[in-house]
């Protein structure tokens, strides 16, 4: 008899636990990460935008700064390769020069679409952008004006107009468990240093696309970000 009140337990449990994982991939297919259009990317402050929502909610938009003394914020440059990994399991990112690790940060990786895996390399940093997506019937709208420090990455199976990237994060402050629809959140403080570390090299300006003299930082993604 308990042999038998055990087997319907754990059928129980894993029905329970299949409902879950259809329920966010599905959630995961019908609230996808907006895709971006790679030739109107300015990279400039949209003052005219005022507003901003995630999850259906209006949050505050912060006031940024226009302009920044770029050479106050200009690391010392170091020879050796540098890369990011980005570790999903652990909701962290790593930035090496070669072997020598130089940040360590907290982050939020995708939650209704997952953040791809594999290695990829920064094509673009803007100063800011406007990121939309979501669904709002779901409840996972998300318009989001003046992303801070965002660096867009890819390889050949995730192409440039899907608009996964690295940046900073002013809607929320749940770092450490997953939030975004794929992309990479993180403290704007945090992304600000990253920003001004990866390549390609900014040359005094605030956005840059990499080029084949100018290319930009490895970033390795790998890990299974939690189940929340």
């Amino acid at each position: 008899m308990k042999k038998w009140w055990t087997i319907l337990i754990v059928g129980f449990l894993l029905i329970i636990v299949s409902l879950f994982v259809i329920k966010t991939n599905f959630l995961g297919f019908l609230s996808p990460q907006g895709t971006i259009n790679i030739n109107v990317l300015t990279g400039e402050l949209d003052p005219t935008k005022i507003k901003a929502f995630f999850d259906n909610q209006l949050v505050s938009l912060p006031s940024f700064l226009k302009k920044e003394e770029l050479s106050e914020l200009i690391l010392g440059e170091n020879v050796e390769p540098k890369r990011i990994e980005v570790d999903l399991t652990n909701q962290r990112l790593y930035a090496y020069e070669d072997s020598q690790k130089i940040y360590d940060f907290v982050i939020s990786s995708g939650k209704w679409g997952r953040t791809p895996t594999g290695n990829f390399r920064i094509w673009i940093k803007l100063g800011y952008t406007l990121m939309t997506g979501g669904s709002k019937i779901l409840g996972t709208y998300y318009y989001l004006p003046n992303v801070p420090y965002t660096m867009f990455f890819y390889n050949k199976n995730v192409p440039k107009w899907r608009g996964f990237g690295i940046h900073g994060t002013y809607w929320h402050n749940n770092f450490g468990h997953p939030m975004s629809h794929g992309c990479i959140n993180m403290r704007t403080e945090d992304a600000k240093l990253l920003y001004y570390w990866a390549k390609p090299d900014l040359q005094g300006k605030n956005s840059i696309a990499a080029t084949n003299d100018n290319s930009g930082t490895e970033v390795i993604i790998y890990g299974i970000a939690p189940s929340e």
